[in-house]
């Protein structure tokens, strides 16, 4: 594993804070982001001592399905299924239950412990939500994932029945810091955001939220990200990085380097000691050949491919995860023997 390195910052100090509970503060949440490149194997050995105390070498898998596909109603400037987009994607409505099921088969072959199912729209209608809440049904009673849904804007009555339904979580970005939203989309507000992950930690369930990077947010913005999901105390925190993609507004972004991507990584386990971080959207595409780094400070990654973007293999990603020393979870939190997808 990386060893610490002399440094005029001592990192593990960082360690010691978050593991005691207590966090960083503002300023040094900064100087996470900006010490220099020199610094970078001092600062993820530091992050790893908080990584394995929580989740010694683990890495949990997840399994991303797009149900839903475009034809959205909302401005997000970095999606290709908003309504402003040009993008060339394929376009459908809800999948019929037993391509759900197919997706869940493939998602529990490649020993995933969360499916998570997704769907374009501000909000589903209601016959779409209750053709989600069969296809719940249906997947918790014939493979034992953890099922979580990405379903847009929720109110109480529907975050209660996902509930009653066995949902095991409900997945909603805050996507950037309050300060920064307003540039990112118009169509809904950081409070709406907010709102609906309260919303189902009222109803009982746990929360998957993050954040997109690379849209021209501040330093503070992420500090303030962080802090924000830190005050909520979600359960799940994937950090994606920004996919450019032709046809959004968005397509010409390119202000991330893999250091600057570990660096971020490190500041949200400092910030969220004991929750799972997942190296979520654009890892392939920015952090490149330094994607194994990102397993120190990180412990979940997506197997498979995104919403509308493809990710490496599955094969590819197992053999990093082995090769970088570490081993895959199972289901049930124990560490898989057989690494082969």
């Amino acid at each position: 594993m990386i060893q610490a390195v002399r440094t005029s910052v001592d990192w593990n100090q960082f360690a010691d804070q978050a593991l005691a509970g207590q966090g960083i503060d503002h300023q040094d949440a900064l100087r996470v982001l900006r010490a220099d490149d020199t610094e970078l194997l001092a600062q993820l050995a530091a992050a790893y001592r908080v990584r394995h105390h929580y989740w010694g070498n683990r890495v949990r898998l997840h399994f991303l399905l797009n149900a839903q596909s475009g034809l959205c109603p909302e401005d997000c400037h970095y999606c290709s299924q908003s309504k402003i987009s040009s993008a060339e994607i394929e376009k459908y409505p809800l999948m019929a239950k037993d391509r759900i099921l197919a997706a869940a088969n493939r998602a529990h072959q490649l020993k995933a412990g969360t499916f998570c199912m997704a769907i374009s729209g501000r909000t589903p209608a209601p016959q779409t939500f209750e053709k989600i809440l069969d296809a719940v049904r249906a997947v918790k009673a014939d493979y034992p994932m953890r099922v979580c849904t990405t379903l847009g804007l929720l109110n109480e009555d529907q975050d209660h029945q996902l509930k009653a339904e066995v949902v095991d979580r409900i997945f909603h970005n805050l996507i950037s810091a309050e300060a920064h939203l307003d540039d990112i989309c118009t169509s809904h507000g950081y409070q709406d955001r907010l709102a609906t992950v309260k919303s189902v930690q009222a109803a009982g369930l746990t929360t998957c939220s993050g954040g997109i990077l690379g849209m021209g947010e501040s330093d503070a913005d992420i500090v303030n990200l962080a802090q924000s999901l830190r005050e909520l105390n979600v359960t799940s925190v994937p950090v994606n990085f920004l996919i450019p993609i032709e046809g959004t507004p968005f397509s010409e972004r390119s202000e991330l380097t893999p250091q600057r991507c570990l660096r971020i990584l490190c500041l949200f386990r400092f910030l969220l000691p004991s929750q799972e971080i997942r190296i979520a959207g654009g890892r392939e595409v920015h952090l490149r050949s330094q994607q194994p780094l990102a397993l120190y400070p990180a412990n979940s990654i997506f197997v498979g491919d995104y919403l509308t973007t493809a990710g490496q293999s599955a094969t590819q990603d197992y053999a990093m995860v082995k090769d970088a020393g570490f081993t895959l979870e199972a289901p049930d939190g124990s560490s898989l023997a057989d690494e082969t997808p």
